[in-house]
């Protein structure tokens, strides 16, 4: 099997760090990657910080196959996420001529101040992400997509993002749900994994008024071994006494 398609997803903004802003949008791109055959394998958070920005894109774009940053691409002076990303790959920035005309062309006489043209400052060498919401675009740069920290905007960058990215195989899922104590089949649900090392398996306890129970989901990209495995756990819940129910597929 080829080596498999990765990608990492940094959150920039003091008001996510702040618990201000609840982010939303590494769980939306992780969705969306899934659906692409696309590991997610980190996301970070930091604050509205050139220097932590900067370590941060060099070390995620060193290591994984893309990565996706969210925040900081507006026209207050604490956007400086395009500035950040400029200096991590050591390239000039300058203002977009087709995005300031873009820009220009969506405010009315004397709107367009300078606080406004700085949306359309842009990486030299980077291509524009569409922004199909606002106007004011994300870019690339290399395996660097930047992008709005809006969630209504960034999804609308999504879009014109999928289409560029490479695809993988798609991780298939089985999850199984049973009214039972996970420490009860921990030992055997270890078993299972060692059974069947290409895939991955999540035990997710949780508590109702009935008493405890779990979901225990099985993922991997061999169907026929993300199926066995998942037999293998029914089989060893089955062996306490319990039903088990599957939920998917």
């Amino acid at each position: 099997m080829s080596e498999p398609i990765t990608a990492a997803v940094l959150v920039i903004g003091d008001e996510i760090l702040s618990g201000r802003t609840q982010d939303t949008n590494l769980g939306y791109i992780a969705k969306v990657l899934g659906a692409l055959g696309i590991d997610m394998r980190e996301g970070r958070i930091v604050p509205d910080m050139e220097e932590e920005i900067v370590a941060a894109v060099n070390t995620l774009r060193a290591r994984y196959t893309y990565v996706f940053t969210t925040g900081g691409i507006g026209p207050t002076h604490d956007d400086i996420t395009a500035d950040a990303i400029a200096k991590a790959f050591g390239v000039g920035i300058d203002y977009h001529p087709e995005v300031l005309a873009a820009l220009g062309a969506r405010y009315q006489p004397g709107e367009f101040n300078e606080m406004r043209k700085r949306m359309a400052r842009i990486p030299d060498g980077a291509s524009l992400i569409r922004n199909s919401v606002s106007t004011a675009p994300g870019f690339q740069l290399g395996n660097v997509f930047v992008m709005a920290g809006v969630p209504m905007i960034m999804r609308a960058m999504m879009e014109d993002v999928a289409p560029r990215l490479d695809r993988g195989v798609v991780v298939v899922t089985a999850t199984i749900s049973a009214k039972i104590a996970e420490g009860r089949i921990a030992g055997p649900l270890a078993q299972v994994q060692t059974d069947y090392k290409t895939v991955a398996i999540g035990s997710y306890p949780f508590y109702t008024p009935d008493g405890f129970g779990v979901q225990l989901v099985v993922r991997g990209r061999e169907a026929d071994s993300v199926e066995a495995a998942a037999r293998a756990i029914e089989a060893a819940i089955a062996g306490e006494g319990v039903v088990a129910t599957r939920i998917s597929p």
